[in-house]
């Protein structure tokens, strides 16, 4: 049985979090991330949850706390987002690479300076090679989706890998939506209890954890968790495809979206994904063959998915909500660009959306008017920081009358 319940983001998180009975809480509150946190206290004050919570001096502390206790045999929770995300780095590679199966999410904020506590990738983006799985929600209702199939993915025997299932800062943390909600006893049962496995701390049983390692096992300990991820390739179609058994909803690696005939396309990920559809629908009703394709689960990165979705379309647009400083082009469009290494499709990157700016169905237009002048042979590149103000070069320029 389902209940439609209303939840924003951050209380789809949470209910997910419930719904996978964790043992230990350790949490740190930042904003847009600071209702889980709170409300994460509350279910285990008001007995909903049966679990230790445990309030944290930083987010440090908090991730170090998650991987101690999730490797004595209990399944943890914790959250996080942008500069607390970033203060967890240094622990964020022990659960990694202690293959401590942690699912954490994270509301996607801009890192700092100058400061925002708005949206954008930066935060997700700059951990997106330190070992964990990462999966991107376009809605409420795929956080908790998401996160309920992060458990079973994360902590497979042949994966073993800690997750982030990161959600848009406000666009999604504070937005209210319609939620399908499994029974406790239906996710419990598509969950299951956590096992511990590999590495864990046991008096009767001791082993040394995160010790320093020589050069003759260091290449092989990473090497172990390159396999982890290219199970986790193959689980998640496994797990994805149990859910949609048991619950009725869809879940990939990558949604395809008007495709099949499309001469120009776009490539997103996250709330931006839904606009972008929105607007694909008013060019096909213009006769324009225009599609999207929404990247969903970006580490392991989907390559062959995506060149398989991408193959027939001469024209592709990417954009990234993180700018890739000092990059040829953003994170996301370089991933694309490797997918689609030795074929003749032209990818073209955007960046834009950057600390909460909001992506509108007015700046898809501009992608698609632009990606469409280059099918026609009107033009040959692209504006790639799409949304930026004419004045930029302007802005925070300092005076000085100096008489020396």
């Amino acid at each position: 049985m389902m209940a439609i319940k209303m939840f924003d983001g951050n209380g789809a998180a949470v209910e997910a979090i419930r719904l996978a009975r964790p043992g230990v809480i350790a949490a740190y509150p930042i904003t847009p991330q600071s209702s889980i946190a709170e409300h994460l206290a509350d279910e285990v004050a008001e007995g909903k949850i049966n679990a230790e919570y445990i309030r944290v001096e930083s987010e440090h502390s908090a991730m170090s706390m998650a991987v101690g206790a999730q490797l004595t045999g209990v399944r943890v929770a914790t959250a996080t987002a942008s500069v607390g995300l970033a203060l967890m780095h240094e622990v964020c590679g022990v659960a990694a690479g202690c293959r401590v199966p942690i699912v954490m999410p994270v509301v996607n904020r801009s890192l700092v300076a100058p400061w925002s506590l708005w949206c954008d990738h930066s935060d997700t983006m700059a951990e997106r090679d330190t070992g964990w799985l990462q999966f991107y929600c376009s809605t409420v209702q795929e956080i908790l989706d998401l996160q309920l199939c992060a458990y079973r993915i994360s902590e497979h025997e042949n994966v073993m890998t800690p997750s982030m299932v990161c959600f848009d800062g406000f666009y999604l943390s504070h937005s209210m939506q319609r939620v399908d909600t499994p029974s406790d006893e239906d996710a419990w049962d598509f969950v299951k209890p956590y096992v511990r496995k590999n590495m864990y701390l046991d008096t009767k049983d001791v082993m040394f954890i995160n010790d320093l390692c020589p050069t003759v096992e260091h290449t092989e300990m990473k090497y172990q968790q390159k396999v982890g991820f290219d199970e986790a390739a193959k689980v998640a179609k496994e797990v994805f495809a149990e859910y949609e058994e048991r619950f009725g909803r869809k879940l990939q690696a990558v949604e395809t979206y008007c495709l099949e005939d499309a001469e120009v396309a776009v490539v997103t990920m996250g709330s931006m994904s839904g606009t972008g559809k929105y607007v694909v629908n008013q060019l096909r009703e213009q006769g324009i063959k225009a599609g999207l394709l929404r990247i969903c689960m970006f580490r392991p990165f989907p390559a062959e998915e995506i060149k398989e979705a991408l193959k027939n379309i001469p024209i592709i647009g990417v954009v990234d909500r993180s700018s890739g400083l000092g990059a040829a082009q953003g994170p996301v469009c370089s991933e694309v660009k490797a997918a689609l290494s030795g074929m003749d499709n032209k990818v073209f990157g955007y960046v834009g959306g950057i600390a909460g700016r909001d992506i509108s169905d007015g700046s898809f237009r501009k992608i698609f008017g632009e990606l469409l002048d280059i099918h026609a042979g009107k033009a040959d590149a692209v504006t790639t920081w799409f949304d930026v103000r004419p004045d930029a070069m302007d802005m925070r320029e300092v005076e000085t009358n100096v008489n020396v």
